[in-house]
């Protein structure tokens, strides 16, 4: 067995390319989150700002016909 295939989940997507996946992944789970509720304790009531980013994706999941409520 060829030990260059071994190191990584797929031989056709890099490591950085699982890691880049999961960050983009956690990034859009905090974005979709209700309300920026877990921005929150990191940015106190400066969360409020980015309360545009969340309705902007709530739409979106509108039009997705995606259960948001």
């Amino acid at each position: 067995m060829d030990n260059r295939l071994a190191r990584h989940p797929s031989p056709t997507l890099p490591l950085w390319g699982w890691t880049a996946l999961a960050l983009m992944l956690i990034f859009l789970f905090v974005l979709l989150s209700a309300s920026g509720a877990l921005l929150v304790p990191l940015f106190g009531q400066a969360a409020g700002a980015f309360d545009y980013l969340h309705e902007f994706a709530h739409d979106g999941r509108h039009l997705l016909a995606a259960p948001c409520h």
